[in-house]
């Protein structure tokens, strides 16, 4: 009965009560019960049904374990603040340094929730990763994304090259390093860090591909000539762009960046779930938070690049200032594949400490 004819037959028959069943109607329909929640589950529908019921088996469990996130790293400090403001739960920051490999090689000792990882580390560490898939799945690229849910890309960005304007005119490419007027620093070992491999083969890409042997060769011309320097010396740092966007937006006059247009080498920090997370519930919440609207802006804020910005630019969500802050991208990043690094990374294991030392 619709409602305009539910007014009429209350009007007709005064003394009813009402077009509705009474409390005595046992065919009415009564509410459905919810499903237990499941905080194994590989989905928020799945495991709790909405959003509400994933919040409050979070809370009950009070706290969350995160691992390797530097506060200053792509502003992870205000994103684990924003979240805790948000849901109330502590949030334990273990080992703020820790490499991808650390971070993995250390869970069962520190009992870590959830990882932030490099995608070689993911891959390889997959049997140790929980399956779950966050609600903005779709808006993320299938080329940074485990089909099953074990890892997924929540922001990536460029290798660049960061220079004092006051000393040196803008590199147009890593060649231009070997002019005598710069110094060159890469942001740590590249047998050691993961930033500073990638700086060497930012510098090796040659028509979409590394060639490490040319990085290596770069870099070797740079330390014979007496120009490869640590970061206090050097007036060019080759570093992932939101490293050096950060450092210009805090010294605009003696800070800029640069992506080289003949070496667009991109990179994605992966997101998983520790599959013997103490506080599972806790975990799937911080996920769907990195990966909303709010979550994904305030990566952006350290000038990462969301993993959802195309998506979020399409439907208008993504903060429109803040991208504009960005180091200008010549075209879509290069991805080297899992058998391109590991066997960029052989090279440098044999070659890098004859080389450049």
């Amino acid at each position: 009965m619709t409602v305009r004819t539910c007014a009429a037959a209350a009007a007709a028959i005064i003394a009813s009560a009402g077009c509705g069943a009474s409390s005595t109607d046992h065919n009415s329909a009564q509410p459905k019960s919810l499903p237990p929640i499941n905080v194994q589950a590989g989905s928020m529908k799945a495991g709790f049904t909405t959003m509400e019921r994933l919040v409050e088996a979070a809370k009950r469990e009070g706290q969350l374990n995160v691992i390797g996130l530097p506060r200053d790293w792509v502003n992870y400090g205000e994103v684990i603040d924003a979240f805790t403001d948000k849901y109330g739960i502590k949030v334990n920051e273990l080992e703020p340094g820790a490499s991808s490999k650390r971070e993995l090689d250390a869970a069962a000792q520190l009992k870590p929730d959830v990882f932030d990882l490099t995608m070689d580390v993911a891959v390889s560490g997959a049997d140790r990763l929980a399956r779950y898939k966050v609600q903005s799945w779709q808006d993320l690229p299938d080329d940074v994304k485990d089909p099953s849910g074990a890892w997924y890309a929540a922001y990536g960005g460029y290798m660049s090259i960061g220079y004092d304007p006051r000393a040196v005119k803008p590199p147009a490419s890593f060649a231009d390093l070997l002019k005598p007027e710069y110094r060159v620093a890469l942001d740590g070992d590249p047998l050691r860090s993961e930033g500073a491999f990638d700086g060497v083969m930012a510098a090796s890409m040659q028509s979409g591909a590394p060639r490490p042997e040319q990085g290596v060769a770069l870099f070797a011309k740079l330390k014979q000539a007496g120009r490869l320097t640590d970061l206090t010396k050097a007036n060019v740092v080759v570093a992932w762009d939101h490293l050096n966007a950060a450092r210009s937006a805090a010294h605009s006059d003696a800070w800029k960046v640069t992506i080289p247009r003949d070496a667009p080498l991109g990179d994605y920090h992966m997101q998983a779930i520790n599959k013997a997370a103490p506080h599972p519930a806790a975990a799937r919440l911080w996920e769907e938070f990195l990966f909303s609207d709010e979550g994904q802006n305030l990566l952006q804020k350290g000038f990462a690049r969301p993993a959802r910005g195309e998506a979020m630019q399409m439907k208008g969500t993504l903060d429109a200032e803040q991208a504009a802050k960005l180091p200008k991208a010549p075209g879509p990043p290069v991805l080297m594949t899992i058998p391109q690094a590991d066997a960029a990374k052989e090279y440098l294991k044999r070659e890098w400490a004859k080389s450049v030392g």
